[in-house]
């Protein structure tokens, strides 16, 4: 069947519907479907909104879903998996770029330009081996021999970037399974422990008491998690030192001995000193650390060749805030127990599949009940990691919520719109109705915007999720 005719057998029974069931022509359908973005999963919202004088009670304006078509509002997933919506995973990277690059240049968003003068690392924490796996290129593209061991299992070969076989163990036997989810379960704990370990060590480097040091010097940071390849996760971070004033939410500057070398041994020896006990279930890794490929850069100020930039810093760690799991072969939505016996079909590697399914067991309630607040069945289909993919300390930068509001006054002023400024009061009933496109609704919407859904173009990417006044 040709294009055009596949599209008429597609797009006739949307417009009837459409038709029957809000009486109405494609005209707002296709107003909203524009505002969504290129957004693939969008959410249906019903309900209702009143925006009040806050002064007097008087109703300045009404909306209903009642009016649109179905009688529901389209609005955009929010979904930060580029897997699930490139769209809206777009439109979070660049959020996360802009917090980054406000915590690193400063002179926006609340964050004084004296905090490029800070001292400022870029830190790479990554998980202990729990068996050899095939390995890649090095980061310079030079591809070395992968495991060439006297002893155990062994490989000569020198994989290419794109061989299916990286990350995945040399001998699945004796991999350590139940090691290797308990790590990405505890992975979150053990950030927290590691900037716990930092203040301490900074402030015995600097010969203060751990409250002296706290009343003088605030570490911030913001990080991200990645997968590696062989399913395990590791963080990027960026690590500021920070002077205190009267003002908790105040940036000062640090004083004069808490310098960048401080800094980077601090962070050395905190991440040496992170131990956490593991729950002994049989397995050989009985303690939870962190690798020994600890990466600690220093972070110019501007663009210089030869060093690790702001703005390189920034880009960095906006585009792993989205990866999430797209390189590991893992799902990016749950699964349940009928899943397990066909995880490949829904594209996990064979090693992440025996992960995914480890970590189901270890879920069981009777069998391991001393596990129970890892709730690894809940967060199987990510290998046991149940944290979050990009966090910030409190004083670090502005918000995500804040930049979404930013973007939301900006939408308003484009559409002629009053900004939000105290003097009024919206209130609202919404309910969930449903997500996604039909499929005839996903190639109208795909005819409307020339691109399938979840491809927005940079413009539309730069729009909010914000509902109609």
């Amino acid at each position: 069947m040709s294009t055009p005719a596949l599209l008429a057998d597609c797009v006739g029974p949307v417009v009837r519907d459409l038709a029957r069931r809000s009486g109405k022509d494609l005209s707002r359908w296709i107003e909203q479907v524009h505002r969504l973005g290129g957004c693939a999963e969008p959410v249906r919202l019903a309900g209702e909104s009143m925006t009040l004088d806050a002064t007097t009670g008087h109703v300045l304006s009404s909306y209903s879903t009642a009016s649109e078509p179905h009688g529901q509002l389209l609005i955009r997933c929010g979904n930060r998996r580029a897997s699930r919506c490139p769209s809206c995973a777009e439109l979070y990277r660049r959020d996360t770029f802009h917090l980054i690059r406000a915590g690193l240049l400063g002179e926006e968003k609340g964050v004084p330009a004296t905090v490029r003068t800070h001292p400022r690392a870029f830190v790479t924490l990554t998980a202990p081996s729990f068996g050899p796996v095939h390995r890649g290129p090095d980061k310079d593209g030079v591809r070395r021999v992968c495991h060439p061991r006297r002893s155990g299992p062994a490989c000569f070969e020198r994989h290419k970037a794109d061989d299916s076989r990286l990350g995945q163990p040399l001998d699945a036997d004796s991999y350590d399974y139940i090691g290797h989810v308990l790590w990405n379960a505890h992975a979150g704990d053990l950030w927290r422990r590691f900037t716990i370990y930092l203040r301490r060590h900074l402030a015995a480097a600097a010969g203060l008491t751990q409250a002296a040091f706290n009343k003088t010097v605030r570490v911030s940071f913001a990080k991200v998690a990645e997968y590696q390849a062989r399913g395990v996760v590791h963080f990027h971070a960026v690590v500021r030192l920070d002077g205190r004033t009267t003002e908790p939410a105040d940036v000062a500057e640090p004083p004069a001995w808490a310098s960048l070398e401080l800094l980077q041994n601090a962070i050395g020896s905190a991440v040496s000193a992170v131990r956490l006990k593991a729950p002994d279930l049989g397995q050989p890794t009985t303690e939870l650390v962190w690798g020994r490929q600890v990466d600690i850069k220093p972070i110019q100020t501007g663009d210089l060749d030869g060093h690790l930039s702001e703005q390189a810093v920034a880009a960095y760690i906006a585009k792993y805030a989205t990866k999430a799991a797209e390189t590991t072969g893992t799902l990016d939505r749950r699964v349940h127990a009928h899943d397990l016996t066909h995880l490949h079909e829904r594209g996990a590697t064979p090693h992440a599949a025996r992960l995914i399914r480890t970590a189901w067991q270890l879920g069981h309630p009777e069998k391991h009940p001393e596990l129970t607040g890892l709730r690894l069945r809940k967060w199987a289909h990510m290998l046991g990691f149940r944290g979050h993919f990009s966090t910030r300390s409190r004083v670090y930068s502005t918000t995500l919520g804040a930049i979404r509001d930013e973007r939301t006054e900006h939408r308003r002023a484009q559409l002629g719109l009053e900004p939000h400024d105290g003097t009024t009061l919206v209130l609202a009933h919404w309910s969930f109705a449903g997500q996604g496109y039909t499929p005839g609704e996903s190639l109208l919407a795909t005819s409307i915007t020339n691109k399938p859904p979840g491809q927005a173009t940079a413009e539309n990417a730069q729009r909010g999720r914000e509902a109609p006044a």
